[in-house]
């Protein structure tokens, strides 16, 4: 009976122990700086997002959280780079919708992201606009779909390059409207919207971020927006679904994930610094500003809905007859 209770009593202090080691194993990170790939230019939504949360971690842990920019390759470099990184919680990427999109769309890629990546919880997202040229006659989302059904192949429509989420966008939505828009693919935004402007092509979807200054100065026509709820920077603008295609949700939306195989303990303490963040008014008014919509979920809703969102878009590119590159 003795001999149980000595058992029991080292169990126990085992169990202790083991419970103060974990504790203390994530009260002590991060030790020394962290820091934060961003496949993107600087001053991109995600960019701009992604410093304002590391601030504040950086505020809140006591410890840097530095951002790096690697754009390029549709964020892959910036990926592959994070993926071959050692998973101890101390290099971290953005990952971001682009990445559910390149394992479609691209022929081989040196990673999984899936498989590579332990994800540690969402940060935001931005919905796209539609919008069209003033010289387009469409004032409504349902004028352009009459007009579109009217002259097959005749609309264009421009995106930042092909296999990016404003290029599926509009395959998403020529496929459930029953319509054929023409894609002219740009290389960045910035040259997509100057085009867009002077009427080379007719219409978009853009990141709300882009447009909003020229939808407010009447140079560019708003018809919805793809995001599963109105946005905060237009709120008198329907969505998509509310307009006839029920269902329809596309946003450019990131978040943060980490090496898979970094310490569950790491992950958990990464999850907590990224909610606190979040919750901090300051950088919900900064969010705001940008028409970035805050998004709060941990690891687990945040995997399950990566896993949601690769689906979705390997059977856009599958339907559309996109042919992997």
């Amino acid at each position: 009976m003795k001999t149980r209770s000595i058992i029991a009593a080292g169990l126990i202090s085992l169990g202790m122990a083991g419970l103060q080691c974990a504790a203390s194993a994530q009260g002590s990170y991060p030790e020394r700086p962290v820091r934060i790939v961003v496949g993107f230019p600087a001053g991109a939504s995600t960019d701009v997002a992604a410093r304002a949360v590391a601030q504040k971690m950086s505020d809140i842990a006591g410890q840097q959280f530095v951002v790096e920019n690697r754009p390029g390759a549709s964020s892959n470099i910036a990926t592959e780079q994070v993926a071959r990184a050692p998973a101890d919680g101390y290099t971290l990427l953005v990952g971001t919708i682009a990445n559910t999109i390149n394992p479609s769309f691209q022929a081989s890629l040196p990673f999984d992201f899936t498989k590579d990546f332990a994800p540690v919880g969402m940060i935001g997202s931005v919905p796209n606009f539609l919008v069209v040229h003033p010289s387009m006659k469409a004032s409504s989302m349902a004028e352009l779909i009459a007009e579109a059904k009217s002259r097959p192949g005749q609309i264009t429509y421009a995106s930042s390059g092909n296999g990016t989420a404003p290029h599926l966008s509009g395959e998403l939505f020529a496929s459930m409207a029953g319509i054929k828009l023409v894609h002219v693919p740009y290389r960045g935004s910035s040259p997509a919207v100057t085009d867009l402007l002077a009427g080379q092509v007719q219409a978009m979807f853009s990141p709300a971020s882009t447009v909003l200054p020229h939808i407010r100065s009447g140079k560019l026509r708003a018809l919805a927006t793809t995001g599963a709820s109105r946005s905060a920077a237009a709120p008198d603008l329907a969505t998509v679904s509310e307009l006839g295609l029920a269902g329809f949700e596309t946003s450019v939306w990131f978040g943060l994930v980490a090496p898979a195989n970094t310490p569950a303990d790491v992950v958990r303490r990464l999850s907590e610094l990224l909610g606190a963040a979040l919750d901090d008014p300051q950088i919900r008014q900064q969010f705001a500003a940008q028409a970035i919509d805050t998004v709060k979920a941990g690891p687990g809703d945040f995997s399950r809905y990566i896993a949601s969102e690769t689906r979705k878009w390997a059977q856009v590119v599958k339907d559309a007859g996109i042919k992997p590159q």
